[in-house]
Formats: structure tokens, C-alpha cells, sequence
């Protein structure tokens, strides 16, 4: 199993503070109205050993999550409030994510690049 240690709120808001920066015009009001205040939420697969992951942004019914054995941004989609349907181990900065999940609502269509789960932990 690899060794790793979960990100702390601390450094999960560093992170978010550095991307909201750099955002402006659409992005910048599309993260307005979508971000949360981080909360744990739960992941069957990969989530246990760390409380779960942090989600930072919810709309509709995707969320913006964090997942730091990857330390990168994913979406996923959720069907119960606090829990991570589908595990993604992409190691996107927030920006990145932001603006997928800005393209699909605008667009239309499916979330492309997702990395799936590990093959191997070991």
C-alpha cells in the first residue's frame, strides 16, 4: 500500500486561494456560485484511511473534489450528499477542473480526461 498523508484544510485552502487569483469574467463568477466551504465527503474504494476527501465545489449533481493520494482536482458525480460516486485519480490543478466542469455546463455533453482508479496500490 503506498504510504501517503491526507492534505490538511490548511493547505487545501492555500490551494484554492492560489487559483482564485488567477480567475476572471465567466470562470471567476461560474466558481462564485458553485464553491463550498471544504467538507470530507466519503469514497467506498480509495477514501477510508484519509476521513475521505475534500469537496470543494458542488453543481447539480457533480462536485469538485480533491483527491490527495493523486493530489489533484477530479469531478465526480454524487447521488447522496457526502458521498464520492466515481473515484478519479487525475492530477489536475483546480483551474483545470474548474474549467471542465465550466465547458460540460456550457457545452453540453460528458466530462473527457478522466483518469479511472489505480491498477495497482501495491
Amino acid at each position: 500500500m503506498i504510504d501517503w498523508k491526507p492534505i490538511s484544510e490548511v493547505e487545501l485552502y492555500d490551494q484554492i486561494q492560489k487559483t482564485e487569483i488567477d480567475l476572471n469574467g465567466d470562470l471567476w463568477n461560474f466558481w462564485q456560485l458553485i464553491k463550498i466551504d471544504p467538507a470530507k465527503w466519503t469514497e467506498k474504494n480509495y477514501g477510508d484511511k484519509g476521513g475521505g476527501f475534500w469537496v470543494v465545489a458542488i453543481c447539480g449533481t457533480k462536485i469538485i473534489w480533491y483527491n490527495d493520494i493523486e493530489e489533484g482536482f477530479n469531478i465526480s458525480s454524487y447521488k447522496t450528499y457526502g458521498q464520492i460516486e466515481g473515484y478519479y485519480c487525475n492530477q489536475d490543478d483546480l483551474s483545470a477542473a474548474l474549467t471542465r466542469l465550466f465547458d460540460l455546463i456550457k457545452f453540453g455533453g460528458e466530462i473527457i480526461g478522466q483518469a479511472g482508479p489505480p491498477l495497482n496500490l501495491t
